[in-house]
């Protein structure tokens, strides 16, 4: 078999969706079809069961793929080790993130990177809440973790590391506390607060009106320089707030309610760097976050 072969025949015993094995190897769907046909034939049978709505791995399927997975890592932290003494990938790699809750939360990435670069360790830092950019733009960290999208020209978006649902945070006496979830539309109920820093021109475009998903108007507060603030805010009932829904464990307030969201869309953090700073660590990180 070849290394490549290998390398779709896992992704799609991890993704078990053509499409999205097609999208995280940035290959043709036709490609990942013929590779398995191509390994299937070789092994002599069916890897794969498939039908229109999903696909799963047969019996054997899975005995290869358990077989596989622990020697294609191995080869590739091998081939990684070589690379980043070659390249002096050792030191430190400054990391920010703009919720620290998330550094907790993709710790399992954090030790794949450690345990790939020994030489190698992430130090952790906060970002500045009012502007997550700017310690990246002062030289002051090498990478961010911050909400996607990003589209900024001096910055490059790498990949998601970690996606979680949204929750609304309300007041303990405010009514929506005692729901079991809330809709987007009910953001039309309330004053939603924000943090300092306005929506940038890629996620709403000023001075354009917020909507709700039925065109209800929603009325934004006045920003906020601190999280602390923002929170106090929301205690006192000056208004309502949706948040990453790991603020319910990470925040936790005897004045705040953190309600669940029906139907909204989940909420992606992903890595983003300078540039002109893409350094072979970063290079590295970047790597070990999109392939897990």
């Amino acid at each position: 078999m070849e290394l490549r072969d290998i390398e779709i025949f896992l992704a799609l015993a991890d993704e078990l969706h053509f499409g999205r094995t097609a999208e995280r190897l940035h290959v043709s769907q036709a490609r990942v079809s013929q590779s398995i046909k191509q390994v299937e034939r070789r092994i002599g049978v069916p890897l794969f069961a498939r039908t229109s709505r999903r696909v799963r791995l047969t019996p054997i399927g899975e005995r290869l793929r358990d077989d596989l997975g622990p020697a294609y890592r191995a080869l590739h932290e091998g081939v990684d080790r070589a690379i980043a003494a070659g390249r002096g990938i050792g030191g430190v790699l400054r990391l920010g993130f703009e919720a620290p809750g998330v550094a907790d939360l993709t710790e399992e990435l954090l030790d794949r990177f450690r345990q790939r670069y020994p030489d190698t360790e992430p130090l952790i830092r906060e970002a500045d809440f009012a502007d997550p950019f700017a310690m990246l733009r002062s030289g002051e960290i090498d990478v961010l973790v911050t909400l996607l999208p990003v589209d900024e020209p001096d910055l490059t978006t790498g990949p998601a590391v970690y996606t979680e649902p949204m929750v609304l945070a309300v007041s303990s006496k405010h009514p929506f506390a005692r729901r079991k979830s809330v809709t987007l539309d009910d953001l039309a109920r309330d004053t939603v607060l924000r943090a300092a820093h306005p929506p940038e021109p890629y996620w709403v475009e000023e001075p354009r009106q917020w909507l709700t998903p039925a065109g209800h108007p929603v009325t934004r507060g006045a920003p906020f320089a601190t999280f602390q603030e923002l929170l106090a805010a929301i205690a006192t009932g000056a208004g309502i707030c949706p948040l990453a829904a790991h603020a319910r464990e990470y925040f936790s307030h005897p004045r705040i309610r953190f309600v669940p969201f029906a139907g909204s869309p989940d909420v992606e953090w992903g890595l983003v760097w300078p540039r002109s700073a893409e350094t072979a660590r970063v290079q590295a990180f970047a790597a070990v976050a999109s392939h897990p």
